[in-house]
Parts: structure tokens; sequence; C-alpha cells
């Protein structure tokens, strides 16, 4: 069965890989992803402020607050709590490049148009494959309108393309106000191919201690659905490569998002609970499934349900709510 895929203009040999997660920070699992089948090794991200830190200009932004309130403080994490400082990130890429025979995407995640970007290009020197930008925040300055964020974030897609010939993949949340527009108008930016989603991590509050607590909550399948509404509306009306992120645990699963119209599917939440080899499971029964439902191919199947090929269209543009709601207790 032809599993085969193009994503990011990357002839990959299906579309199952790891999203940037920390399984790319240890050389023996990637070296164990490869042999599980994925088909590109998706790094963990590189934060804006690693570099900023490393370049002293957030350093003394931080020192500036060291005498004032305590929340202050934490306004950023001490370059110790990172996992990788910026040199060992890009050493990382090119032990990772020369262990494995697979494209390797390495990952930016930062939120301003700053000197930082300009790392993109140190990526690619260090062999990435392509680039994610991971575009992380939550719009929560009142005075800054919707336009003001989308502006920033094309100019971050226009500054990394001007700064590398590989490929750029940007990662989006959906909580833009116009996200079929704002996809097309980075596409027009030069990104080369769009993840969906980013997960905004969802903090707690202990009413004890008077403290937000911290927490990391896996994925499961219920999260897949926003994401294949937006791939269905999205495929239908653009070229650029699309990538699924977020909930995906299945071969069905991963067999609903290509019919949406992804060219990629990454996969974290079920790699980190099952180990590598689930993904080597998933891209054997997708092949099984593809064979029992008579697909010469893999490409066949991909947007047979977006919007543009859906009989019912109106179930992604309107979600049908009043039908849906109906269904209640049947």
């Amino acid at each position: 069965m032809d599993l085969s895929t193009t994503y990011l203009g990357l002839k990959l040999a299906h579309p199952l890989m790891p999203g940037a997660s920390p399984l790319a920070t240890d050389l023996d699992q990637v070296r164990r992803l490869e042999d599980a089948g994925a088909a590109a090794i998706v790094m963990h991200s590189l934060f804006e402020e690693q570099i900023a830190m490393e370049q002293a200009a957030a350093l003394d932004h931080v020192d500036a607050h060291d005498e004032s309130s305590a929340e202050a403080t934490s306004y950023f994490p001490r370059p110790e709590a990172y996992r990788l400082g910026p040199d060992d990130y890009l050493a990382l890429i090119a032990k990772i490049k020369a262990a494995v025979k697979v494209p390797v995407i390495a990952s930016l995640n930062g939120v301003t148009k700053g000197g930082w970007l300009s790392y993109a290009r140190q990526l690619q020197q260090a062999g990435a494959d392509a680039i994610e930008l991971n575009v992380y925040q939550l719009a929560t300055d009142p005075s800054e309108n919707g336009q003001m964020v989308e502006d920033r974030t094309a100019e971050m897609v226009i500054a990394v393309k001007g700064a590398v010939k590989v490929p750029v993949a940007v990662k989006l949340s959906p909580f833009y106000t116009s996200l079929a527009h704002f996809a097309r108008r980075l596409a027009k930016a030069g990104a080369d191919g769009l993840v969906l989603f980013n997960r905004f991590y969802q903090p707690d509050i202990d009413v004890e201690e008077l403290q937000v607590e911290r927490s990391l909550h896996l994925s499961n399948s219920s999260e897949l659905n926003l994401r294949l509404r937006w791939l269905a509306i999205l495929s239908g009306r653009m070229r650029t490569s699309l990538a699924v992120s977020g909930g995906v645990h299945t071969a069905i699963d991963a067999i609903k998002a290509i019919m949406t119209g992804a060219c990629a599917v990454q996969m974290v939440s079920a790699l980190l609970e099952k180990g590598p080899d689930s993904l080597r499971k998933i891209r054997t029964e997708v092949a099984q499934w593809l064979e029992k439902h008579e697909y010469e191919s893999l490409e066949k199947m991909r947007g047979s349900m977006n919007l543009a090929s859906c009989p019912d269209s109106s179930a992604y543009e309107r979600a049908n709510y009043m039908m849906i709601l109906n269904t209640w207790g049947k």
C-alpha cells in the first residue's frame, strides 16, 4: 500500500511523525522513533526567552524585577529551567541528523519580532530540513486588537522566511478572529505549511495556598474534532501543506485527519503514553484500513472529506448546532 505523502515539500514514506515534545531531547529515543517508522522527527521547541537570555537582553529584564513583587520574579524561567540552551539545541540537531535518515524539523517558539529570529539561519546551518515556527501566545492585552496580533505573527513569518531557504511551517492556535483569512495571509507571507493546533496548557488554582498550579494533561481523541473541522475548511481552499497536532491516538484518528486534508499527522501524547512502537502499530492499521476499503493509495483518500468534497459542507460551516442539540437523549 502506498502511504507516501508530501509535507512542506518533503517527500515522506507516510504522514506519521512525532510532534514537538521532549521525545526528541534524547538521541536513543530519536533512534527508537525512527526504528518505529517515524516519517520525520519534529524537535522540541527552542524558546525566544532562551535565546534572548543568552544574548543578555532578557536576562537584564529579569534582574530588573528582582526587588519588586514576588510575581514579577517569575515572568521568565531561569536559564537552568530549560532542557537545553541554544548552543546545545544546535548541537543536538547535528547529532540527530547524523543518527537518522529521515528529515529533521526544528522548532522555534516565540511571540515577538526580534533578533532571536536570526537563529532560524543557525538551525538551517545545523542541518534542519525544515523549521516549525510555534506561535504560543494568549492575546491578553486589551489595548491590542486582533489586527495587531496577526500583524506581529505575519512579520515573524516574513523574517524567518527571509533568513532561511528551508521550508517553514507555522503552528497556530484556533483563537483568531478569522482563522481562514489569517491562514491565507500567512501563506502569502511565505509559510509553506500550517500545523493545527497548538495546545495551550491550562493552569489550575490551589485555593488553600493561593497559588497557580502548573499542570500538564495529555490529549485524547476528543480533542481531534476541532482540528478536523478546520482541516476540512482550509484544505479545500488553499494549497499550503497542513498538519494535524493534538488528539491523534488511533489509526481511525489519523484516517479522519487525512480525509479532511492533513498531509502530516503529528503525535505526542499517544507516544508518551504508549511508547514509540505505537506509531508503527498505527501505521500498519492505516495501511490495512486503506486496503480493506480498496484505496490505491493514501493520496487517493486525502481531502475526500474536506469542505470542497463533503456532500454536507454545512456541517463544517455552521456545525449544525440545532440538529446536534436535538439528538440529546435519543
